[in-house]
């Protein structure tokens, strides 16, 4: 399938060409028709895989092909919301480099930077708008943003809007669009709180997941390195001498254990810097784009503040701190191994957060490689399939056995 096969209008086929696009991703493929027929869709695929042009060509087309003929300032028709600065800043890209040959006008507004050129841009007059939902929230009280003429709502990466306890925000927002519309939401993962979400927002959506709801790439290859917290640190200072981990994106569990280490690595001559929830946005946007163009080696993330990174030719994805789930394991990694290359997931396990890497061998089906041949190893557990069998047997056995002595 081409994008040609879709039917969409010239001036969207010369800027997907224009972008390097000729092939249809899964997501894409499934959903644009569905987007296009006006039809409510719940999507659910992995991290980097192209559901932003699943639904920003088929508004394009919609919004191009029936432009708004009122005499007043342009309404605006479609509402996005993005959980982070980042991915709200990149769908807009998206939709400026699609519609670039469209009569079709788009803004951004988020915050951490100044109101007023927010404010400016929707006064003049927007089809769509994108958005974080703590700004929007600010323009609807300053009485900016009138969103009584949507006729399509999208609420892009669920899971994470319901992680960053956005679903409040959201519900107060959802009150004041038109129940009479479009509502396409989608999400890397698909957890029961997201389908209540999609019970509550839309009206008989096509499902459409075209991968299982907890994945990893399979050009991705793990190792695990067992290390005390302590010598943590160290260790990836150690790691980074290697010239073969050309663009590494590191994940920290806190914002002020991203700070932490990327100020730990600048001090130790690595060129790192950090991306978390607390940094300013111009330097959150200066982090981003000198990691994207190669000034910066290593990047160290909050897992909040990473959702919305799309760097190419990341070599290497680095937990420096374990996961708490493997659906979070899955969305780090998913930022190398991208379109068919190659990627390294390399994770530092505490005694800790042993109980962490079970679950993601468990959601893996398989032992992650474990290597010992480094500076700092601790020692090593019984991976042993069978053994850890016999351990839990026994341990069991015990626990019953006790058991039946307090009943006695």
């Amino acid at each position: 399938m081409q994008f040609e096969d879709f039917g969409l209008i010239e001036p969207l086929l010369k800027a997907v060409r224009f972008e390097g696009y000729t092939t249809p991703t899964p997501i894409q493929q499934r959903a644009i028709p569905h987007v296009l027929d006006g039809k409510d869709v719940l999507g659910c695929a992995q991290t980097g895989t192209g559901k932003t042009a699943a639904f920003s060509l088929p508004i394009l087309q919609r919004f191009h092909e029936h432009p708004y003929e009122g005499k007043n300032t342009r309404p605006i028709r479609c509402l996005i919301l993005s959980p982070t600065r980042e991915l709200a800043a990149q769908i807009h890209d998206s939709f400026v480099a699609y519609g670039k040959h469209t009569s079709v006008r788009q803004t951004v507004a988020y915050g951490g930077v100044n109101k007023p050129p927010q404010i400016r841009a929707v006064k003049k007059g927007v089809d769509v708008l994108i958005a974080t939902p703590g700004r929007l929230l600010d323009l609807m009280e300053m009485r900016v943003v009138d969103l009584s003429q949507v006729e399509v709502f999208v609420l892009d990466e669920a899971d994470r809007m319901l992680d960053m306890g956005f679903i409040p925000d959201v519900r107060r927002i959802v009150s004041r669009i038109p129940t009479e519309r479009q509502t396409l939401l989608f999400s890397a993962t698909m957890p029961q709180t997201v389908m209540c979400l999609a019970n509550w927002l839309q009206r008989d959506p096509v499902d459409i997941r075209v991968t299982p709801d907890v994945s990893a790439a399979e050009t991705v290859e793990h190792i695990v390195y067992f290390v005390a917290q302590r010598h943590k640190a160290p260790l990836l200072q150690h790691l980074l001498q290697d010239d073969a981990i050309g663009r590494a994106l590191v994940f920290t569990r806190t914002k002020h254990g991203a700070e932490r280490l990327a100020h730990t690595l600048s001090t130790a001559d690595i060129n790192a810097d950090s991306i978390h929830a607390d940094k300013p946005q111009k330097a959150r946007e200066k982090a981003l784009d000198d990691f994207k163009n190669g000034r910066t080696r290593v990047l160290v993330a909050s897992d909040i503040a990473a959702r919305g990174i799309d760097v190419d030719d990341i070599t290497h994805v680095i937990n420096f701190d374990m996961p708490q789930d493997a659906e979070t394991y899955v969305h780090r990694i998913g930022r190398t191994g991208r379109a068919g290359q190659s990627g390294l997931a390399l994770s530092f396990c505490d005694v800790e957060e042993r109980r962490q890497l079970a679950g993601v061998e468990s959601m893996l089906e398989r032992q992650i490689q474990a290597i010992a041949d480094h500076p700092f190893c601790t020692t090593m557990p019984n991976r042993d399939p069978d053994a850890q069998r016999r351990q839990r047997a026994n341990r069991w056995a015990r626990m019953d056995k006790r058991a039946r002595r307090r009943g006695r």
